[in-house]
């Protein structure tokens, strides 16, 4: 199970899926999954595998686009400006590699550029520029040659440059993307466990698009999958660095996997979330609750769809997301793997319909 986790972590951080250009990780779940179930797609984009089986409908789903950037203009020296796909706080731009896919399909590395500290006034040195301040050289003399000989042209994807790493640390991983690609792997890891395993209803794994730039995909996928409840998998921000008060963390390393209750986006249904708790406690899962004040999950077009969807986030915390630099302890990310299949076994048909009997 952990070689097979580490292997497909390293194949999907590594893939280049921004959101609207999610193929390489959409091409990867087609691949794990196609002998699962039945596989469908919705007209945006977002993929299912369906398993066979009777009972309530449960989705469970990740997202799979990653923050990234668009062309925006090309100068006439070649530079390329661009645009944001999802939060970057521009602090962490300068300087970093890049790559940018054609509409060939080729992969052209650029770096987002910075002046030297001689260039700068005093002044300057201590401000962040803004991103339209900001431009990517890919080595092009000039707008021709960025467009005929290299194929760059406006609107091409650009994600994040960064190598799948181990660190000194057992079971630690440095990536891009583990934002959402841990809930990726975990819809497919989850979904090839339930796939041979008895359980009391019918499961539809899925991979939505366009999350990073207001959960878009989820709205479609709830229309195209129609589920009873809604099991959303995730990569969310850990809290255990300096500058936070470590007493009050709720998304530590090695914590084990994260079980939300709140965010701005949704109010998780509290039946169902106490269930994920009572789960994780039964079963022996390391866990940690959580109640954010700020970012947004899937959930937030899942629980909104349709007359309502009970849903629940399970998350894997991830240090330093939305940057080209991410950590994760494995383990969590098998915790939560753990919690979600454990948790699809409980929802059987009479414990579906209590999730929303209110009268």
């Amino acid at each position: 199970m952990k070689t097979k986790a580490i292997s497909l972590l390293q194949e999907l951080t590594e893939a280049h899926s921004v959101p609207g250009h999610e193929d390489e990780v959409r091409a990867i779940f087609i691949n794990e999954l196609e002998d699962c179930g039945e596989l469908s797609a919705d007209r945006s984009g977002s993929v299912f595998c369906e398993l066979p089986g009777e009972g309530p409908r449960v989705i469970v789903a990740g997202h799979m686009d990653e923050v990234g950037f668009m062309v925006q203009n090309i100068t006439p020296d070649g530079f390329l400006q661009f645009i944001g796909l999802g939060g970057w706080w521009e602090h962490s731009l300068l300087s970093q590699r890049v790559i940018i896919r054609t509409r060939s399909g080729e992969k052209i590395t650029g770096v987002v550029a910075s002046k030297p500290p001689h260039f700068l006034p005093e002044a300057q040195r201590r401000q962040v520029m803004t991103m339209d301040q900001l431009f990517i050289d890919v080595g092009a003399t000039s707008r021709s040659e960025a467009e005929n000989e290299f194929g760059i042209a406006i609107g091409d994807p650009i994600a994040p440059a960064s190598e799948f790493t181990p660190m000194k640390r057992e079971d630690w991983y440095m990536a891009k993307a583990f934002d959402n690609r841990v809930g990726m792997a975990g819809a497919i890891q989850a979904g090839q466990q339930l796939a041979a395993a008895a359980r009391p209803n019918k499961i539809i794994l899925a991979g939505t698009v366009q999350e990073e730039v207001g959960l878009r995909g989820a709205k479609t996928a709830a229309v195209h999958s129609k589920p009873d409840v809604a099991i959303v998998l995730e990569g969310p921000p850990a809290d255990d660095t300096p500058g936070f008060n470590r007493s009050e963390s709720q998304g530590r390393l090695g914590g084990g996997v994260q079980i939300r209750l709140y965010d701005p986006s949704a109010i998780m249904n509290p039946r169902l979330a106490e269930l994920a708790i009572r789960t994780a406690k039964e079963e022996g899962i390391p866990h940690q609750v959580t109640v954010r004040r700020s970012g947004g999950t899937d959930a937030g077009s899942f629980h909104l769809a349709g007359d309502g969807i009970p849903s629940v986030v399970l998350g894997v915390p991830a240090r330093y997301i939305h940057s080209h630099n991410s950590i994760i302890d494995v383990n969590d990310y098998l915790h939560m793997v753990a919690l979600a299949t454990a948790l699809v076994r409980r929802l059987d048909e009479g414990t579906v319909r209590g999730l929303t009997r209110f009268l």
